[in-house]
C-alpha cells in the first residue's frame, strides 16, 4: 500500500471549512480503494498567521514542505485585513515559484446534474494549460516619481524553455483527449512577447503531427467560450491569459466554487500543489453555506497525478450524481450545506 505524506494548508476564509470536507472525501475513497493511504499534516499558514507573525508562511516553509509528497492548499486572501499582494506573494506564489510548479492545469466541463448559464452549452470538456512561472505575472517592473509625474512598469517575461515547457504539456495531455490544441494569443496588440510565443507554438506543433491546432487571440477566445466552448479540447496560455479564462471556465460551468486547479512540477523534483479556483470568499467564510466541489475536485486531480485515475473518476462521478440528485449549495441554486453536499458524496461513493 502506498503511504502519500500531504502537507495541507486550508488557509483563509473557506479554505479552513472545504479542506477538510475534501479530506474526508479522499480518505473515503482510499479505503474503498484498499491500495493507498494519506498522512496530513496541517500547517496553519495565512493571514491570521501573517497578522500575528508577520509573515505568511515561516521563513523555512519551503524547505519543510519538500519533505511532503504533495500539497493540498484551500484558499488565501483577507483582503480587509492583508492587501491582496501580501497574501498572494507571501504564500501562494512564493510555494508556485520555490516549487518550481511552473504548469497550472484548469479543466472546466459540464457537469451532469449542473445547468450552465449558456443557453446552448453542447457538453463542453476543455483543459487549460496555463505557464505557470513568469509571463504577465514576472516581479519585473518598478515605480518611480511622484503626483501626476508617477510612472509604474511592470514587464511581462517570457523565456523560450518555460513557453515550450507549457506547450509541449499540453500538446501530451491532448494525445490522451481529442487530440487537439489551441493557442491563446493576442500577436496583434503584444508586439514583442505574442509574436514570440507564437513562434514558439509553431515550432512546437511540428513535433506533433497528429495533433490538430488552432491560434486564437485571446479577446476573441473569451467570447467563444461562451458562444462555442464546445469547440476547444486543450488549451495553453499564458499566465494572465490562462488566469482568465479559467475563472470564465467556471463560470460557464455554473460557478467559480465548483472549479478545480493544480499547479505541477512535472519533473517530480519538489511536490506540486493542488488548490480550487474560487478564493477565501470571507462574506460566507464560517456560515458552513460555501460549496465544497472545487475542493474535492481538486483532491480527484491530486490522485489523478499520483496514478489512480480510477479512483479519481469515481470521485468525479460521485461528484456529479450528487448535484444530479439535487444536493447543491445556494451558489448552484440549491438550498444544501456544505456538509451535506460532502455526505452526499461519500454516501455516492
Amino acid at each position: 500500500m502506498n503511504t502519500y505524506k500531504i502537507a495541507v494548508i486550508p488557509g483563509d476564509g473557506i479554505g479552513k471549512e472545504v479542506v477538510p470536507a475534501a479530506i474526508e472525501v479522499l480518505d473515503s475513497i482510499a479505503k474503498l480503494d484498499g491500495n493507498f493511504k494519506f498522512e496530513w499534516t496541517y500547517f496553519p499558514w495565512g493571514c491570521d498567521y501573517y497578522l500575528e507573525h508577520g509573515e505568511m508562511m515561516p521563513g523555512d516553509g519551503l524547505e519543510t514542505l519538500k519533505q511532503y509528497d504533495q500539497i493540498f492548499l484551500g484558499a488565501v486572501g483577507m483582503p480587509e485585513l492583508v492587501p491582496d499582494h501580501i497574501s498572494l506573494w507571501g504564500l501562494l506564489i512564493k510555494i508556485r515559484r520555490g516549487m518550481k510548479q511552473s504548469i497550472n492545469v484548469r479543466p472546466a466541463k459540464l457537469l451532469a446534474g449542473l445547468q450552465s448559464p449558456l443557453k446552448n452549452p453542447q457538453n463542453f470538456d476543455i483543459t487549460v494549460v496555463r505557464e505557470n512561472s513568469e509571463g504577465e505575472y514576472s516581479d519585473s517592473g518598478g515605480r518611480i516619481h511622484t503626483g501626476e509625474d508617477e510612472i509604474a512598469i511592470q514587464n511581462a517575461i517570457f523565456t523560450r524553455k518555460r513557453t515550450e515547457r507549457a506547450m509541449r504539456y499540453a500538446f501530451e495531455l491532448a494525445k490522451s483527449s481529442r487530440k487537439h490544441v489551441t493557442s491563446a494569443t493576442k500577436s496583434n496588440g503584444l508586439t514583442y512577447s505574442m509574436p514570440f510565443w507564437d513562434e514558439v507554438f509553431n515550432v512546437v506543433k511540428k513535433d506533433y503531427p497528429e495533433i490538430d491546432t488552432s491560434v486564437q487571440h485571446i479577446d476573441a477566445l473569451a467570447a467563444f467560450f461562451v458562444m462555442k466552448p464546445q469547440a476547444f479540447d486543450i488549451i495553453v496560455a499564458s499566465n494572465l491569459f490562462g488566469d482568465i479564462l479559467t475563472d470564465l471556465g467556471g463560470a460557464i460551468m455554473g460557478s467559480i466554487g465548483i472549479a478545480p486547479a493544480a499547479n505541477l512540477n512535472i519533473e517530480r523534483e519538489y511536490p506540486s500543489m493542488f488548490e480550487p479556483v474560487h478564493g477565501s470568499a470571507p462574506d460566507i467564510a464560517g456560515l458552513g453555506i460555501a460549496n465544497p466541489i472545487g475542493q474535492i475536485w481538486t483532491g480527484k486531480m491530486m490522485l489523478d497525478f499520483l496514478g489512480h485515475y480510477h479512483a479519481g473518476t469515481r470521485i468525479l462521478t460521485a461528484i456529479e450524481k450528487t448535484l444530479s440528485s439535487g444536493v447543491k449549495t445556494g451558489d448552484l441554486g440549491g438550498t444544501a450545506t456544505l456538509e451535506e453536499v460532502k455526505n452526499t458524496v461519500i454516501n455516492y461513493l
